[in-house]
């Protein structure tokens, strides 16, 4: 398991954390409390290829394998964990149209989006069906020229501000899951057929907004992504995808959150001595410790079977689990140790526990992951 990238994923990657620490890392706390990352922070990245990363070269994208780009997104969440949401969240569409689209839309639309012209969302996730997509009431029917598309979609990242969004919606009734296909609306051409509530309340990741939104709207035929029918099939194809994402995600508040402890421990003194000299503080960082490093092989040998090609369903879903478990721990234990200056917002700590409560429940809850793995062992 020597999870090795070559040298010029190396000089990205160096790249990308070098950009988080002086660009993503001063204006944080602000994306935070003003509830939105800037343009111009994503057309920063954008211009080093990050909202491309999961792209091939001939669709704009680096070309980086997927233990690289993990390495980078566990970078940027390190610096902002709002900027990584909205970026996985372009994956999460762009992979939509990479692994279920036609050569067309592949063209029409990936190489814009890598390059930060566009910015995509993934529709998936209704009022109705959240851990069971396949329950949507999202209905796609055929009409002469192309589909009416109508329901409502929820949690739905980017949405609001985004170019393009894959929905998701039934084009058959009676055929449960296979009766699923996906759409890439264009948000221009379909305006006045979109109806978005205001951005969500949200606990954590407040400066990435999630939203409500109905559609109403007649998209042409071409929208239709790739073959009708096979919607349900390159949803979880993305989700075994964005599952790793979420890992890395995680890793990137477990390190913050571990660096931040070490940090306090070894300046923070209680009658004369360092914090890290006692030993219930001492273990408490051990067990941080233990927990990120267990979670970052995990989650690097998910990454690693993902560029061998073979089947990292279970992979993908055992270092979402325990990274995004792993991160909560991480975050809550470096809190404490902080004491009550953790539970201020003069401190990170409190943005770091916020943020990573979501880990446990998007892409999948940790339930979720549970039952996925269980049912790998009994095949």
């Amino acid at each position: 398991m020597g999870f090795d990238i070559s040298a010029d994923e190396q000089e990205l990657v160096d790249a990308v954390t070098q950009i988080s620490k002086d660009v993503l890392v001063p204006q944080a706390a602000a994306a935070d409390a003003n509830e939105r990352v800037s343009d111009a922070t994503l057309q920063t990245l954008a211009e080093v290829g990050v909202l491309g990363l999961n792209l091939p070269e001939e669709f704009g994208g680096p070309g980086v394998g997927s233990v690289a780009m993990s390495q980078m997104v566990a970078a940027v969440t390190e610096a902002c964990a709002s900027t990584a949401s909205i970026i996985t969240a372009q994956f999460l569409a762009t992979d939509s149209i990479l692994l279920g689209g036609t050569d067309a839309q592949r063209e029409s639309w990936l190489p814009r989006a890598a390059s930060g012209e566009v910015i995509g969302s993934f529709g998936l996730t209704e009022p109705g069906a959240g851990s069971n997509p396949a329950e949507m009431s999202t209905k796609a029917t055929k009409v002469d020229g192309g589909w009416h598309l109508k329901g409502t979609k929820c949690f739905i990242t980017n949405a609001g501000f985004a170019d393009f969004i894959v929905v998701y919606a039934k084009t058959d009734v009676d055929a449960g899951h296979k009766g699923i296909s996906a759409f890439i609306v264009d948000t221009a051409a379909a305006s006045a057929g979109l109806d978005f509530n205001p951005p969500e309340k949200t606990m954590g990741l407040r400066g990435s907004p999630v939203y409500e939104f109905v559609i109403d709207a007649i998209v042409p035929d071409d929208a239709l992504l790739g073959v009708e029918g096979e919607g349900f099939t390159t949803a979880m194809r993305v989700l075994d995808r964005g599952r790793i994402e979420v890992a890395a995600m995680s890793l990137g508040i477990g390190k913050a959150a571990l660096d931040a402890a070490v940090d306090w421990a070894g300046e923070r003194r209680i009658s004369g001595k360092p914090l890290n000299r006692l030993q219930g503080i001492a273990f408490k960082l051990a067990d941080m410790y233990t927990k990120y490093r267990s979670a970052w092989l995990l989650t690097m040998d998910a990454a690693e079977q993902r560029d061998a090609e073979v089947d990292f369903t279970r992979s993908s879903a055992t270092a979402k689990l325990a990274a995004s478990e792993a991160a909560a721990f991480i975050a809550d234990e470096a809190l404490q140790i902080h004491g009550g200056y953790g539970f201020t917002r003069d401190f990170p700590l409190e943005r770091y526990v916020r943020d990573a409560r979501i880990y446990r429940i998007y892409e999948g809850s940790s339930e979720i992951q549970r039952t996925i793995i269980a049912r790998s062992l009994s095949n």
